[in-house]
């Protein structure tokens, strides 16, 4: 199976209890609470070998909700649901409007969190104001230090990477990495990756999106950086344009109950990705998305059948 090095993340006995009454309370099938009863696969940061839970979760336009009390109590039982099902990654950005106040705001109400790995972007034309900007957020979240700090769509990225790498020297962020999404400046981007020791690189990747296989996902696994799928299902779209559309018969043999799961193990399935971020506003779909970090996962030529399948919706 073509899906590159996997391992278990183990469950604190706290989260196993949390994922238990998340299973009864929630009204899926059974097979979604066994997918969910199963510690998350994780794959190796390539940089340190540190496992990292293949589903993540992203706060883009689904976590800028301001002050709005019942919003924010939705954002939190979102959170929980993540945590109780091993989640790990949780990705913003200062672009994201009060995304990251948002997640300072719901993060101290959930019991058990040690399972974060807090990611967030710089976002600024100043590479003088960076550092400022980072602290900031960090205030925000409510945390001393970010385990991934990335340059947001490659915005001043020269500047921002020298304080970037100064941090990481200095112990104050573990990784750092840039992005993009919506398939610009893949050519900027390869290059930085060919030249730059970065940890991370977040690009977009779906079923549909697929540029990133031809140069940048090879040159990922050649250069040890770990990759971050972002725009999993295209916002919505994917997702709209398969409602109506029973699933194949191959979904039952990776063991996906929805279009959301087979989507998301078509991402991190490839060799090459590392995690993908889905964003949620719905607590189910916030289970359904964590239970996909499950086996089986497709190998190449079921892969290939699915996209084959997809395109012809």
């Amino acid at each position: 199976m073509e899906i590159g090095p996997l391992t278990k993340h183990r469950l604190s006995r706290r989260q196993f209890l949390q994922l238990a009454l998340a299973v009864a309370a929630a009204s899926g099938s059974p097979h979604l609470a066994a997918a969910l009863k199963r510690a998350p696969l994780t794959k190796p940061i390539p940089s340190s070998g540190e496992p990292l839970p293949v589903i993540g979760m992203g706060t883009w336009i689904t976590f800028n909700v301001g002050d709005d009390p019942a919003a924010l109590a939705v954002r939190t039982e979102i959170l929980r649901a993540f945590f109780a099902a091993g989640g790990g990654m949780i990705d913003s950005s200062p672009m994201y409007g009060s995304a990251e106040a948002v997640l300072g705001r719901v993060l101290p109400r959930i019991d058990d969190t040690r399972g974060l790995f807090s990611a967030t972007k710089v976002w600024t034309r100043s590479g003088p104001a960076g550092p400022i900007e980072i602290a900031e957020s960090a205030r925000l979240w409510g945390v001393e230090r970010f385990d991934l700090l990335q340059i947001h769509n490659l915005l001043a990225w020269q500047a921002h990477l020298e304080t970037l790498k100064q941090m990481k020297a200095e112990g104050r962020v573990r990784y750092i990495g840039i992005t993009t999404s919506h398939g610009r400046r893949h050519r900027e981007l390869e290059q930085i990756m060919r030249d730059e020791p970065i940890d991370f690189v977040q690009l977009t990747y779906n079923i549909v999106d697929r540029e990133a296989e031809q140069r940048l996902l090879p040159l990922a696994r050649e250069r040890g950086i770990a990759v971050i799928a972002n725009r999993p299902f295209q916002g919505k779209a994917l997702i709209h344009r398969a409602e109506g559309h029973p699933l194949p018969s191959w979904a039952a043999e990776i063991g996906c109950e929805s279009w959301a799961q087979a989507l998301l193990k078509f991402i991190v399935a490839h060799p090459a990705v590392t995690c993908a971020i889905p964003a949620t506003s719905q607590v189910a779909h916030m289970r359904e998305n964590m239970a996909a970090a499950s086996e089986p996962l497709p190998g190449a030529a079921l892969r290939r059948r699915m996209a084959g399948d997809f395109a012809a919706l």
